[in-house]
């Protein structure tokens, strides 16, 4: 009686099984991956933000300083936002000459995923807040 017919099937049936899970696995990881690289590039733009508004004389191109390198960095880190939102806070600017101040920066975006798996989200929601220090004897 051979059972070589057999092994033939018990490795079909292996393979059944273990390769989807694999497949799904591989596609969690990039999952995660992307959704990590999101919170970083959303984390860094709100970073630039905040410093280049502190560079700024006035709050009015602080304003448009911050809003101009959020966009320029999501752009340059391939994140497209759904629906994003970002928060100046340039009270920092309008302190006295001498007096340690900062400018913050926080940025809300909702990032839709590309590839779908079930239980996750078709989006996520990523949110940053930073702040950079205002140089206490630059003339305002």
């Amino acid at each position: 009686m051979s059972h070589h017919g057999e092994r033939g099937h018990a490795v079909a049936l292996e393979a059944a099984v273990i390769l989807p899970a694999m497949i799904l696995m591989v596609a969690l990881v990039i999952l995660l991956a992307r959704d990590a690289l999101a919170h970083q590039a959303v984390g860094a733009a709100a970073s630039q933000a905040a410093r280049a508004a502190s560079l700024e004389r006035s709050p009015g191109s602080g304003r448009t300083a911050a809003l101009s390198m959020v966009d320029s960095a999501l752009s340059d880190a391939g994140i497209a936002c759904h629906q994003q939102s970002v928060t100046v806070d340039l009270a920092g600017l309008s302190a006295a000459l001498g007096t340690p101040s900062t400018v913050s920066v926080s940025v809300s975006c909702v990032v839709s995923h590309d590839l779908s798996l079930p239980g996750f989200p078709a989006t996520t929601r990523v949110s940053a807040t930073r702040a950079s220090p205002v140089d206490t004897h630059r003339g305002r």
